[in-house]
């Protein structure tokens, strides 16, 4: 439960952090391209260093790495505290501290992924996952509806509070106690580094599972536009922005609470498909929304089958692999991650820079429905997966 606290205090501190960033930059410079910058700057430091997160997890010990990464957001956050508060906040500013926020992610997001499985079963791993799943979404609740209100009193005083959260985060995962096992010994070559990014490959249902997230949110995501839509289209100030990012943690938490009582149990490829098509489709009925209560439902339907989807495929992914590939491959699932967010909070920033949001949300959803019919023929063993533990013959 330590650990489940820890990451509820940290997950909460990045949604605020999220809004505020975003908020601000919005406010200096009124530019969609300039918050598409900010998810690829975030995104990069987690590409560069993906062999070097998952070799680090591998070899060291998980919990520490994760509290560092803490530690180095809490510190993040104090600076753009300072910064807002003093006055000297900008465009570039705002650019380079989330290089270090990516940094950060970079080693952070695998690291979660990693621990999980060492602190259950693997027969209860999905329930646990789900269970996970729901306090997460709570924070994405929570988090981004008081960043949206704080942010009232000021950009400091968000970014004050996320230092606070942050720092309780590092010292809660400080306490995490598990069995550390070294599971490379010597120094990295190219073989240990490379073996994560082999192990995907060799494997149509871990491949499949990671990629069907990487283009389905890459295309369908609309997170980075929020602020242009609360501002532009939907006519509502900050507290409308909060609604907004946290309406699709709504319908993930009740999903993630269902499916910690009653799991997917047979068809999963079948209901993992199903799931990113519906999410297409809430995307697109957000996009030609014009009501703030209407597009909160469509955000809370788009996170509700986003939910089966995360469950799903971190089950497969986590159950598919061993222990000691959990690391690397964990590192290499969050790179897909974090393409599908930060990457594709850019790609939706120059998308709507040319369509304007509307347009680029509508592209957006379409493209994500013809993802899930393409992810059928092209990785068909994915599409008949019946359970998500196969049972041997």
């Amino acid at each position: 439960m330590r650990f489940w606290f820890a990451r509820l205090a940290g997950t909460s501190a990045n949604q605020m952090l999220m809004v505020a960033i975003g908020w601000q930059m919005y406010d200096l410079t009124a530019s969609a391209w300039d918050l598409g910058l900010v998810g690829l700057m975030q995104f990069m430091p987690s590409l560069l260093l993906v062999l070097v997160a998952g070799h680090v997890l591998d070899r060291y010990h998980r919990a520490r790495i994760l509290a560092a990464c803490m530690a180095l957001q809490a510190a993040v956050a104090a600076a753009l505290a300072l910064a807002a508060w003093q006055g000297w906040a900008s465009r570039d500013l705002l650019l380079a501290l989330s290089v270090l926020i990516g940094a950060a992610k970079a080693f952070q997001l695998p690291a979660q992924q990693a621990i999980t499985p060492l602190l259950v079963p693997a027969e209860v791993l999905p329930r646990a996952l789900a269970f996970s799943s729901a306090g997460m979404q709570g924070a994405i609740i929570a988090g981004p509806a008081l960043g949206g209100f704080v942010y009232v009193a000021g950009a400091p005083a968000v970014y004050a509070s996320c230092t606070a959260l942050f720092l309780l985060s590092c010292a809660m995962v400080l306490g995490v106690r598990y069995e550390h096992v070294a599971r490379i010994a010597g120094a990295a070559t190219l073989d240990t580094l490379l073996a994560g990014v082999r192990f995907v490959r060799q494997r149509e249902v871990v491949l499949g599972a990671i990629s069907l997230d990487l283009f389905a949110v890459l295309l369908g995501g609309a997170s980075a536009l929020l602020p242009m839509f609360a501002k532009d289209v939907l006519h509502v100030g900050p507290w409308g922005l909060g609604l907004l990012r946290a309406a699709p943690a709504v319908g993930a938490l009740v999903t993630a609470l269902a499916l910690s009582h009653w799991p997917i149990r047979q068809r999963a490829g079948f209901v993992l498909l199903s799931s990113v098509g519906v999410y297409g489709a809430a995307m697109l009925g957000f996009a030609l929304s014009t009501q703030l209560l209407l597009s909160m439902l469509m955000l809370a339907i788009s996170g509700a089958a986003d939910m089966v989807s995360v469950v799903i495929r971190q089950s497969l992914v986590q159950l598919e692999t061993p222990d000691e590939m959990r690391g690397r491959v964990s590192a290499v699932n969050s790179v897909f991650i974090g393409a599908s967010n930060q990457l594709g909070e850019f790609e939706s920033g120059v998308t709507a820079a040319l369509l304007g949001p509307v347009g680029s949300v509508v592209l957006g959803g379409l493209g994500s429905m013809a993802i899930a019919a393409l992810w059928v023929r092209w990785f068909p063993a994915l599409a008949r997966r019946d359970r998500l533990v196969e049972t041997p013959p």
